[in-house]
């Protein structure tokens, strides 16, 4: 099996979906290109040569691997706190040094290829699909050299991401603590400023994936810094110094699932580390990593749907029951159609949002390394920068529930087989808690959602109020667009209803009359800092969060349909499916609030 050439929808998507005609100026600004491409089709063609390469690695290799490092297992410790590969997770991390896969999108002057990271990935979406183990371990090796690149000085990065590119090292990220876990600003590893501008870091971090890769990105607070998460700094650490452990691991945590990525506790005992970037800023800095992280997982969660559905089709279309493949029992029929159109809508969803965030990153260290932008470039970044910050905790939350929803569903498709572990689908389920937990769960991506949104409402109330009746049925009666107009039927119910919740939320138990005298204190600002108003809103954020999505999805399949004509079975399949569940929201925000 090849997951690239044997797949039409994601040949479709990556020729189709992807921003190539702003993307690929980016990073082949004349043609003939130094590489020798004459042209944007040259380059789309090499790109998918290098998708056919993985898509064949991850759809045999990797796939057939995933029940052995399932069973063995990542890493054993050593007693000098160090740990130890075992043999699956060894042999793919060779392989894909031979690939070059770990230097997919890394610049050319520390040996990468340099490619989108629209490419990086979709490769990275097939590993997920093989295993989400292994997605998780190699994504440490890409993500921890970004972070290099973006925010270390110029010998930190010469001297560390060729070694990370060769598979030498790689990283992780330490912010979890036994006490600190969504709390990240109640962390206490301190920190502790030497005569020659190094730190001592001393405390411990528990869940850390990958922590024995070899260097780790520490959020510490320095001796006398203030509390919360105004007084976190960020710190690089080296595992190995001189030879000697500079961290230890402590344990390596026994999981339900994805036994193939380590899961680590670590102990800092007068760590010598380095500042990235500027004293107290460390929280900040670590944003951008779990963002990327977050996007990183709504990848994991497309592949692990992927993976699930696979296996239930398959299974289904050889399952004979009453005479005939289960597959073509009616109910039987029609469950496995909703579920792979929403595994079709959400990875549309996906490969849209990738696209943004390709040419967010790309600018954005653009301006890091060299300060100016053009014109054009910088209302580029402003708007792929609104775009990937909006999307990051949808694709998130949906990706993660989706994949625990739908892995549950393939193993009711196999019957009681699919709770035997001769089958793949019951290791593949097991996995997916881990994008339901880890880079914030589900309900932390839901506050950031409504977070996000209501400060919006909160900036420009007015604006606010001219968007929802811009999108009222009456004026959009003229609109020729039939998804467009759709669309904004939908987004008119949506905000008319958001308006509705607020309304109940910061005047609950009054009649309508009198929630409407306050309508003009909407457009004060400080009407919104009420802070036992605001949880009432929260208590919604989780349905918030869920419609958002959905109406988000159904804006990027409209545009797709809009453009493609055989893009309307799955815009309007979509759209059959999350109706009912919109209107259910909406009545639950009218009881409820």
């Amino acid at each position: 099996m090849n997951y690239y050439s044997d797949s039409s929808e994601w040949k479709y998507l990556f020729r189709n979906a992807i921003n190539w005609d702003e993307i690929i100026p980016l990073y082949y600004p004349t043609f003939p290109t130094p590489q020798g491409f004459n042209n944007k089709e040259e380059i789309i063609e090499f790109f998918e040569q290098i998708l056919e390469t993985t898509g064949k690695w991850t759809g045999e290799t990797l796939r057939a691997r995933a029940k052995e490092l399932d069973e063995v297992g990542c890493a054993k410790l050593n007693p000098d706190g160090s740990v130890e590969l075992l043999e699956p997770i060894s042999k793919t991390y060779q392989e894909a040094i031979k690939l070059d896969l770990i230097g997919t999108s890394l610049d050319e002057r520390y040996g990468g290829l340099g490619l989108p990271l629209a490419v990086m990935m979709t490769s990275f979406e097939q590993i997920a699909r093989a295993c989400i183990s292994t997605s998780t371990q190699l994504g440490f090796f890409t993500s921890m050299a970004d972070m290099i690149e973006r925010f270390c000085d110029e010998e930190t990065r010469m001297r560390l991401i060729p070694k990370i590119i060769k598979g030498e090292i790689s990283g992780s990220m330490c912010l979890t603590e036994p006490d600190a876990g969504s709390d990240v600003g109640s962390l206490r590893t301190s920190a502790e400023k030497q005569a020659d501008g190094s730190y001592l870091l001393n405390g411990t971090k528990c869940f850390i994936t990958n922590a024995g890769g070899g260097f780790g990105f520490i959020l510490a607070r320095i001796k006398g810094a203030p509390d919360g998460l105004s007084g976190i700094s960020l710190f690089l650490a080296e595992e190995k110094l001189n030879g000697k452990q500079n961290y230890r691991v402590s344990k390596i945590e026994e999981k339900m699932g994805m036994h193939g990525s380590m899961t680590c506790e670590v102990v800092y005992d007068n760590t010598i580390a380095h500042l990235v970037g500027e004293e107290h800023e460390g929280f900040k800095i670590m944003l951008h990593l779990m963002n990327e992280a977050r996007i990183s997982v709504g990848l994991q969660s497309i592949g692990g749907i992927e993976a699930s559905l696979e296996r239930a089709r398959e299974y289904a279309e050889v399952r004979k029951q009453f005479g005939k493949p289960i597959a073509e029992l009616p109910l039987f029929k029609r469950n496995i159609e909703d579920w792979e159109a929403e595994q079709d809508a959400f990875r549309a969803f996906m490969v849209d949002t990738i696209s943004s965030f390709d040419i967010f990153q790309k600018l954005d260290l653009k301006q890091r390394h060299h300060g100016e932008l053009s014109e054009t470039e910088s209302k580029q970044l402003k708007r792929h920068h609104d775009i990937t910050r909006a999307r990051t905790p949808l694709v998130k939350y949906t990706g993660a529930e989706l994949y625990c929803t739908l892995s549950v569903k393939a193993i009711q498709a196999f019957g009681g087989y699919g709770y035997m572990k001769e089958y793949d689908v019951e290791r593949i389920h097991r996995d997916c808690f881990g994008a339901l937990l880890y880079e914030g769960t589900s309900q932390i991506q839901a506050l950031m959602a409504m977070k996000d949104y209501i400060k919006k409402i909160m900036k420009n109330p007015a604006r606010y109020v001219q968007s929802m009746m811009a999108a009222h049925p009456i004026g959009t009666l003229g609109e020729k667009n039939e998804f467009k107009k759709t669309y904004l039927n939908l987004q008119y119910d949506f905000q008319k209803n958001i308006a509705g919740l607020i309304l109940n939320c910061f005047n609950p138990g009054t009649g309508l009359l009198e929630k409407l005298t306050h309508l003009n204190d909407y457009f004060n600002k400080e009407y919104w800092q009420d802070q036992e108003k605001l949880e009432r809103v929260m208590t919604h954020a989780e349905t918030l969060c869920q419609a958002l999505s959905m109406i988000e999805i159904l804006k990027v399949l409209g545009k797709q349909a809009a453009r493609d004509s055989s893009r309307k079975p799955l815009f309007d399949h979509y759209l059959k499916i999350v109706k009912p569940r919109l209107t259910a929201i909406y009545q639950d925000w009218e009881i409820r609030s």
